[in-house]
């Protein structure tokens, strides 16, 4: 038994990566081979680029907002020298389950592999995108440190570059430096790359061994105190005039409604998610107010440590005038609205969380990048 545990204990030790663990790859260093899993399903290793003159091995993710402000370059990257016998192949190094909620603010998806392959489709990528994150052996092999991060090699699969893609996050700003389109153009000329290093920036590799951040991070929402206030027919007025810098995501709920109750946690992970940026999460209780007491113990037992009110009339119909006079009146319903009253969703029925989080993310007072 004691061998067994003892065993069991060597494969956990070897299969949680630690960010000292990895050590860059040195320029003139052969391509690590690998096996990884693409998002049209195939495997891929370096001999499924063979006929390539040069490979870029790109690391990027879907979560990171320096990842997402470089993905329209790389693929015009990827159209302009595709003809000249450049491949260009990602890899999404991270562990998903060492990502936390507060981690997502720039993003509407997480780096699992069934999110890769939304994101795929989404952005139409025109390059294999392979998911290493169940073991992030590669990743470690390459020593990426963070997302994202470029090797390029040449035809005999050596290294010649390693850094960042060019100089400038932002996508509306002109680079000085396009490091890595340097490189490319060098190495088709047969010429040494003139700079073969260089930093990067974004955001650092998600390695496994900080899952338990991750786990703790959802124990800290239990601890967070949790109100309720009553709110009037004026109140729920202004809070749908916003009259603040803030998007703000508005739930209309009750205790008796299973829907609203069973949709509560994907709301919390929302608000988790965006509560940094310039978002507000509001739940509205359509219980009566005799029942604030029942509402409150739901609010707490799910953890919805947002701006919490219920109304304070009995005339239910009060209520659904304010919140919208087109709203028919069935539960749960659903807003999210820009500064100045804005509307951008409104909703009747359960919400579709990546919709939801599609539309706040995509908001011009939040944004994908810095």
């Amino acid at each position: 038994m004691k061998k067994v545990i003892l065993s069991i204990c060597l494969i956990i030790s070897y299969l949680v990566v630690k960010a000292e663990d990895v050590k860059p790859l040195e320029i003139g260093a052969s391509a690590p081979d690998f096996s990884l899993k693409g998002t049209d399903g195939k495997m891929y290793s370096l001999k499924s680029f063979a006929n390539a003159k040069i490979l870029v091995v790109l690391f990027t993710c879907n979560h990171c907002p320096t990842a997402q402000a470089y993905e329209e370059r790389v693929i015009k990257l990827v159209n302009d020298y595709k003809s000249k016998g450049v491949q260009v192949v990602a890899i999404m190094p991270n562990d998903d389950k060492s990502v936390r909620f507060d981690e997502l603010g720039y993003t509407d998806i997480g780096d699992s592999y069934a999110e890769m392959q939304y994101r795929y489709k989404q952005m139409k990528y025109n390059f294999p995108y392979l998911y290493d994150g169940a073991t992030q052996a590669t990743t470690k092999k390459y020593g990426a440190v963070a997302t994202p991060h470029v090797f390029i090699f040449d035809q005999s699969r050596k290294l010649r570059y390693n850094g960042r893609i060019d100089d400038v996050e932002k996508p509306t700003l002109t680079p000085k430096n396009l490091d890595t389109r340097n490189a490319i153009e060098a190495l088709l000329a047969n010429q040494p790359v003139a700079v073969a290093t260089t930093k990067t920036f974004g955001c650092s590799i998600k390695w496994s061994d900080k899952r338990e951040f991750a786990k703790k991070e959802l124990e800290e929402w239990k601890t967070e105190e949790v109100n309720l206030e009553f709110i009037s027919e004026a109140g729920i007025k202004d809070l749908l005039k916003n009259n603040t810098k803030k998007v703000r995501l508005i739930n209309v709920w009750a205790t008796w409604c299973g829907p609203c109750v069973n949709e509560l946690p994907e709301f919390v992970k929302i608000n988790h998610m965006y509560k940094r940026r310039d978002f507000e999460f509001i739940t509205i209780s359509a219980d009566k107010p005799d029942k604030k007491d029942r509402a409150l113990d739901i609010l707490k037992q799910t953890s919805v440590s947002a701006k919490n009110y219920i109304f304070d009339t009995d005339d239910t119909y009060k209520l659904i005038e304010a919140i919208d006079p087109k709203w028919q009146g069935a539960l749960p319903y659903t807003l999210i609205i820009e500064p100045d009253g804005k509307v951008l969703y409104a909703k009747q029925d359960a919400i579709k969380p990546l919709e939801i989080k599609k539309i706040i993310v995509e908001s011009k007072y939040i944004g994908r990048v810095y």
